[in-house]
C-alpha cells in the first residue's frame, strides 16, 4: 500500500528563474530532488496553466503548483504503543516530552518501539503526514521536548520556520569540567574520518552554531544553559566536547560516564510560532529524575532545577 502525498506550494521572488526540481526540493524539504524529479516526470505535478512539465523546466515567481505524489508505505513503521509524555495537542499541533532511551526514528537494530510507532499508534492521521509529522529530532539519550505537526501544511510551515532558525530550543547540559564563561562555538559538523557512529568538527562540513552559558558549578562540572541556532547530529555534544567540556555521561565523545548512564542533556524550553494561528507559543519540560539527582549529588543539596530562564 502507497502513502498519497498532497502539497500545493507558490514559487517565492528568491526561487523564480530556478529549476522545477530545484525550486520544489527547496520548498519540500521532507522529499527528495530525486523523489520530486519522479513525481514531474511521471505527471503527478500540475501547474495551474496545464503545461507539459519538465524537471528542467524553468519557475516563475507567484507561479503555483500542486503535487499528488505516491510514496511507498514504510513498512516498517506500525502503530505500538510506546510509553511518552504528551505536553500539548491540537488539530495542527502536537509537543511531546521524549524520556531517555526512547529512539526517534525506526532503524538498523531499532525496528520498532520507537517514539514514531508511539505517535501513529496514538494519531493515526499522521501516517499522512511528511515523516510522520516529525519536524526535528533529539538523540535516544537526550530527554526533552520534540514539535510534531499533525497536518501536512503544518510540517511544511514548521520545517521552513525551524530552517529559518525562528524555533528557539534552551537545552540543560551538565558538563566535565567548568567553562569559564559562557560564549558561541561556531564551528561546522561533519562525519568523523574513521568513526561512522560520531560527528566532528571538520573544515567543510555543515555550518553549526551553539550558543551556551554557565548556570552553575560545582568542583568538577558545570550547569549549562544552550540554545541552538542550528539542529546539527549530536551537534551540543561535540561542541562542547570541542572546547575541552564533554557532557557527563556520554561515552561516545568521552571515556569517562561518570556514573551517569547517558548523555546528561535536555531539551527542556521550546518557543515557536503555532503553525495555523502564528501565535507565539512556549514550552517547556521539568528535568529528568536521573538529571535532577545528578546536580543534588554535585550540589550537595536539593534545589529546584528547573527554572528555564535564559539569564542575560
Amino acid at each position: 500500500m502507497k502513502r498519497l502525498v498532497r502539497e500545493r506550494v507558490v514559487i517565492p521572488d528568491e526561487l523564480g528563474g530556478r529549476r522545477l526540481d530545484a525550486a520544489l526540493a527547496k520548498l519540500l524539504p521532507d522529499y527528495s530532488r530525486s523523489l520530486i524529479k519522479t513525481w514531474i516526470e511521471s505527471g503527478q505535478v500540475s501547474e495551474q496553466e496545464g503545461v507539459s512539465l519538465r524537471p528542467r523546466s524553468p519557475v516563475h515567481a507567484g507561479q503555483e503548483y500542486e503535487i499528488r505524489g505516491e510514496l511507498a508505505a514504510a513498512g516498517a513503521v506500525e502503530p505500538e504503543f510506546v510509553e511518552f509524555d504528551l505536553v500539548h495537542a491540537d488539530p495542527d499541533l502536537i509537543v511531546v516530552n521524549k524520556p531517555a532511551g526512547l529512539v526517534v526514528h525506526p532503524g538498523a537494530g531499532n525496528p520498532g518501539g520507537t517514539l514514531q510507532n508511539g505517535l501513529l499508534h496514538r494519531f493515526p492521521e499522521l501516517a499522512a503526514v511528511p515523516r510522520f509529522g516529525l519536524v526535528h529530532r533529539l538523540d535516544a539519550g537526550t530527554t526533552g521536548l520534540l514539535l510534531v505537526a499533525r497536518t501536512a501544511p503544518a510540517h511544511q510551515r514548521l520545517t521552513m520556520d525551524l530552517q529559518a532558525r525562528r524555533i528557539r530550543r534552551e537545552y540543560r547540559a551538565v558538563t566535565r569540567g567548568c567553562p569559564v564563561a559562557g560564549g558561541t562555538i561556531d564551528q561546522p559538523l561533519g562525519r568523523h574520518p574513521r568513526d561512522r557512529l560520531r560527528m566532528a568538527v571538520r573544515a567543510g562540513g555543515r555550518s553549526a552554531v551553539t550558543h551556551y552559558r554557565v548556570l552553575e558549578r560545582f568542583t568538577a562540572n558545570a550547569l549549562v544553559a544552550v540554545r541552538l541556532e542550528t539542529g546539527r547530529t549530536h551537534q551540543i555534544r561535540v561542541h562542547l566536547t570541542h572546547v575541552g567540556h564533554p557532557l557527563v555521561g556520554d561515552s561516545l565523545y568521552s571515556r569517562n560516564r561518570d556514573g551517569f548512564d547517558r548523555p546528561a542533556l535536555h531539551a527542556g524550553r521550546l518557543g515557536a510560532r503555532h503553525p495555523a494561528t502564528d501565535r507565539e507559543y512556549h514550552f517547556e519540560a521539568p528535568l529528568p529524575e536521573d538529571m535532577r539527582g545528578l546536580l543534588t549529588r554535585l550540589a550537595g543539596e536539593e534545589r529546584d532545577w528547573n527554572d528555564f530562564s535564559w539569564s542575560g
